[in-house]
């Protein structure tokens, strides 16, 4: 995704973070950093019967109450992702950006995703921050 695509990811994504509870809060991985970190790693094919995720709380779990309201943006996002860019996984597979795109992915009825996986999980960029309190600009 290095040069013009990557660019192009980089200007249209929303500010995001990638969340994960540890037993020294809650964990906060800068998207955009993530993005960056993956830039020069090659494209995979990964299995969306991989993704461990897909059967598990994504998005409500740190707080946000599952509203129709909620529910319809998120519908919104799925509908607005573009499968060119590839989703990011750790080093084991596990998702940290792209949920979204492996919706649009399952709900095309569609066997796999392109992903980029981080060589090594860096260190969180906030520890023990609410979702809430995060800087999104």
């Amino acid at each position: 995704m290095a040069g013009p695509l990557h660019a192009a990811y980089r200007r249209a994504m929303r500010k995001q973070y990638h969340f994960r509870p540890s037993e020294r809060g809650l964990l906060a991985w800068d998207v955009d950093s993530l993005v960056l970190l993956t830039a020069d790693q090659p494209d995979e094919e990964l299995p969306l019967s991989a993704i461990g995720e897909i059967d598990e709380n994504w998005w409500f779990a740190f707080g946000e109450t599952p509203t129709v309201r909620a529910l319809v943006e998120h519908v919104r996002l799925i509908e607005e992702c573009d499968l060119r860019y590839p989703i990011l996984v750790d080093p084991d597979g596990r998702v940290m950006d792209g949920m979204h795109s492996v919706a649009k992915a399952l709900s095309l009825g569609r066997t796999m995703v392109t992903a980029r996986r981080l060589p090594a999980l860096p260190a969180p960029d906030f520890i023990g921050v609410a979702p809430s309190d995060l800087p999104y600009e």
